[in-house]
């Protein structure tokens, strides 16, 4: 049966809205509303609904998303090749703390299964980390993972897996200049993750600029071990004169890992409650769906979450930034408020030594879903936010502390920011996508959201969720966003796998590292 003509705008004063009819919609098109369609306009891109003159503002969200090149008729097709794009709000002058929203009911009685650490800390996985120090390693490591992963795992049946932290940092950097503490923190504070249970095992080569001790100084490790001593670092350096050829470097690793395997195998899941989780939410592959159906999905989520006492991570500077006044509205007091626009002034001061600005974010995916530019993009990234109190920012690396809706500064990049949430101590990572990727992390469950329900169809063993359920009309944004928190604690319990997990789908982990490279 033919699909009748659908679009959707986003709020009674915009002047366009999205085609949502797969294969989009041929011109001649009469739309519901009576209009007649000029141009074909693919799924997902923009058609006009009133004439817009030359100079004129192009609206959607209800924000000026750009201004017409040239004038454009009722029923033409909007896409970037026709906008202008509006200059980024300006970081003065902001509302403060405006927006002081009474907290919603908590949200109680909904529990996980859990491995509880000894700092309070509670994880979904049970997994033995091995943290290097340096590139120059990771072959090494690597091996003896494998190795591990076929010769002794399967002797410890409560461990899920073993992964080797590699990276590209460590040697041939400006290790000591101030930006460098971004990749330092940030892999020491992932070595630290909840789901690794507090067993931090290091390779270290010898000779790198960041040596064991200044990645992970005394003190810097807070779990407690049975005798309620801070463990000593463990670290097997491959140039030690002990290691005599290639395997006597793997049998040390292998023997030094099989300790922490011991330890990790004797855990065990316990109820917790929904409070202990740590979501990161995030974006990629996105499109014009992406802030119609999975991202609000994820926002109300988010709100959940923090009604039942959560704690949830939003990031992706350059892609919430257009947004930097909803954001400063909702903080919690003025300090949050001004944490926010200094993290964004850093990063506009960091594109401008490279000779760009926020929209060199766009990608050429992005455009054919019908995203036009960067403030169209915001306006669809920002909404995974939800419309909790933001409570918490974190600059790039640094670790959560606290409870409630936190915005942690990152790049937008999906490798780089889902390696900064980790940092952040995150236990379950959502990720929401319009265009598809198969996006997974080795180190925490990863939750895959489609906004279209031919990406969820066509993939249907890399997506977990369908929020294009929202644009067909069969499922709410309710609806969906109580399907996901309830995924989330099945998943973050062990009795379900999302599909990255199952086929083992992961990404390097990328630092974000601002300081030269020598």
């Amino acid at each position: 049966m033919t699909q009748a003509p659908l679009t959707i705008a986003m709020h009674e004063a915009d002047n366009v809205a999205i085609v949502a009819n797969l294969g989009g919609l041929p011109a001649g098109t009469v739309l519901a509303c009576g209009l007649v369609l000029r141009d074909t306009v693919p799924q997902g891109h923009k058609v006009a609904l009133l004439d817009l003159p030359a100079g004129g503002v192009v609206r959607r969200y209800d924000v000026p998303i750009g201004y017409a090149l040239k004038d454009i008729a009722a029923g033409s097709w909007v896409h970037e090749r026709l906008l202008q794009m509006p200059q980024a709000r300006g970081l003065e002058g902001l509302p403060i703390a405006t927006e002081q929203r009474a907290p919603q009911a908590p949200l109680q009685g909904y529990t996980f299964e859990g491995y509880r650490n000894a700092d309070g800390s509670v994880g979904t996985r049970n997994i033995l980390a091995i943290t290097q120090t340096v590139q120059c390693v990771a072959g090494v490591t690597d091996f003896a993972v494998q190795r591990i992963k076929s010769e002794l795992l399967p002797k410890y049946r409560n461990v899920d897996d073993v992964v080797a932290l590699e990276h590209g940092y460590g040697c041939g950097v400006a290790i000591d200049a101030p930006d460098a503490v971004v990749p330092i923190r940030t892999l020491r504070n992932i070595s630290l993750n909840p789901n690794f249970g507090g067993e931090v095992m290091v390779v270290s080569l010898g000779c790198e600029k960041l040596q064991p001790e200044r990645l992970l100084p005394p003190g810097s490790i807070p779990i407690a071990d049975q005798r309620g001593a801070a463990p000593d670092l463990d670290v097997v350096c491959l140039q030690d004169d002990a290691h005599v050829g290639f395997m006597s470097m793997v049998d040390s690793i292998m023997r030094q890992a099989e300790e922490h395997l011991r330890r990790l195998d004797v855990r065990r899941r316990e109820t917790v409650p929904a409070s202990e989780l740590v979501v990161g939410v995030q974006c990629g592959g996105s499109d014009a769906f992406s802030g119609v159906t999975a991202n609000p999905a994820v926002g109300y989520c988010s709100d959940l979450l923090v009604r039942a006492g959560a704690s949830v991570m939003f990031s992706e500077t350059t892609e919430v930034r257009d947004g930097i006044a909803q954001l400063t509205a909702r903080a919690s007091t003025p300090e949050v408020a001004e944490a926010m626009i200094r993290e964004m002034a850093w990063y506009d001061a960091y594109l401008q030594r490279g000779s760009v600005d926020r929209s060199a974010n766009t990608t050429p995916g992005n455009k054919k879903g019908g995203l036009s530019n960067i403030v169209e993009k915001a306006m669809g990234s920002i909404v995974k936010s939800g419309s909790s109190t933001i409570t918490g920012v974190l600059a790039p690396g640094e670790k959560l502390r606290q409870k409630g809706l936190t915005y942690a500064a990152t790049p937008a990049s999906d490798f780089i920011c889902g390696t900064l949430q980790l940092a952040a101590g995150m236990n379950l990572h959502v990720f929401t996508t319009g265009r598809g990727t198969p996006y997974g992390l080795a180190q925490v469950p990863v939750i895959k959201v489609a906004t279209r329900t031919d990406l969820a169809r066509r993939w249907h063993d890399l997506m977990d969720v369908n929020a294009g359920k929202i644009a067909d009309g069969t499922a709410s944004i309710e609806d969906v966003g109580w399907e996901l928190f309830q995924l989330m604690l099945d998943v973050a319990s062990g009795r379900k796998k999302t599909w990255a997990e199952q086929w083992k789908l992961h990404n390097a982990l990328v630092l974000f590292n601002p300081a030269p490279v020598t």
